[in-house]
């Protein structure tokens, strides 16, 4: 039985003859009941499939990190669902056999909080990756935070913070763990101290242990 919430303009919470009520983010709608297909899948959807599990399998460890990245993209959609839309349009090569994710054209964070001007990446001798940036601005940033990520594709095994150092320090280290993994691709962002908004990512290249 369906309920008809906030009144006679209100919306319809679950199923009322053949519509069937709900909301997400907010947002109410209503669908159709679910219909068996019975048409053959041609082969553009199943080339769509293999995309969208290619996507799926290759942003699943980074799920905390990207739900943190993609927080309030938009009013409809944010964290996981938006980080696979964007590698679905922008990081995918290829078809077939030779579909490929391409690390260096994803996103694992998005938004207009303003990255520094320069940002780098060296190795330590302890396994870290020590990050270093440009702290200028003016003043209102000094307490946004880094973002840092380490991604070994191939394993499918990440290292990452979304509250590291404040901008103001300009240096801050991802412990990794060597034993685990062998080429790890880097990327990172900043985290607005009140958390309201962050920036785009950025890729910082791969690095072999």
């Amino acid at each position: 039985m369906g309920r008809l919430l906030n009144g006679p303009n209100g919306y319809i919470q679950g199923k009322v003859g053949t519509l069937i009520g709900s909301s997400r983010n907010g947002i109410p709608y209503v669908k159709g009941p679910y219909k068996s297909r019975t048409k053959v899948v041609s082969d553009k959807e199943l080339a769509n499939r293999k995309k969208f599990a290619a996507a799926q399998k290759w942003l699943a460890p980074l799920l905390e990190f990207v739900r943190v990245g993609f927080r309030g993209y938009s009013q409809r959609a944010q964290g996981f669902v938006v980080a696979k839309s964007w590698l679905l349009k922008n990081a995918i090569t290829g078809e077939g056999a030779n579909l490929m994710i391409d690390p260096a054209l994803v996103k694992v964070s998005a938004g207009d909080l303003p990255n520094p001007k320069t940002i780098t990446v060296i190795l330590t001798e302890t396994a870290g990756l020590q990050f270093t940036w440009d702290t200028a601005n003016d003043g209102s940033g000094n307490y946004d935070q880094i973002m840092m990520l380490a991604y070994d594709v191939e394993k499918g095994i990440a290292f990452y913070k979304t509250t590291g150092q404040f901008r103001s320090t300009g240096t801050d280290i991802l412990q990794l763990e060597p034993e685990k993994i062998s080429r790890v691709h880097v990327y990172a962002a900043f985290n607005a101290a009140d958390r309201s908004r962050q920036s785009d990512s950025i890729y910082l290249g791969d690095w072999k242990l």
